[in-house]
């Protein structure tokens, strides 16, 4: 049980899964929904500091090569261009609606490089993205939980 919950927690911190790999697994491995949320949901929330912690480190330190500038600039416009419009026309909310929406490339990554990249306060930007990160746990340990459910059935 303690490994399922590691491993729940890992693939909820990581770029590749987040709490939406990171939940099911948890509640299709045994874990009781509820412990799953938990340790998916806290695995998430921790990305937007740890992230946006070496997004400033990385940029003060190696943003004076340009092979590191050329790819950070790639990655800015590929972020643009996907969350752009709803970021900088809603702010706060479509921050959130962003980081809510329990899709591939949504998310608390990409909803920090959005927030660092339009310049978003950072208490706002926190609030926004744990909020729509509760929101997305909520939505993938509750679906999660009653596939399982229905699937029983048959």
């Amino acid at each position: 049980m303690i490994n399922d919950i590691i491993y729940t927690f890992l693939i909820s911190i990581s770029p590749f899964g987040e709490a939406r790999a990171g939940i099911p697994y948890g509640i299709l491995n045994g874990l009781n929904p509820v412990v799953a949320f938990s340790v998916g949901l806290a695995g998430n929330l921790l990305i937007f500091p740890l992230f946006m912690f070496l997004i400033d480190a990385f940029n003060a330190k190696l943003w004076r090569f340009k092979f590191y500038r050329k790819q950070n600039i790639r990655l800015i416009r590929r972020a643009r261009k996907g969350v752009g419009a709803q970021v900088q026309k809603y702010g706060f909310w479509g921050l959130m609606i962003f980081v809510m929406i329990p899709l591939p490339t949504t998310g608390a990554y990409m909803g920090t490089i959005a927030a660092y990249i339009f310049k978003l306060k950072r208490k706002e930007a926190l609030l926004a993205t744990s909020i729509g990160v509760v929101i997305s746990c909520m939505i993938m340990a509750v679906s999660t939980h009653f596939s399982i459910i229905g699937l029983s059935l048959f």
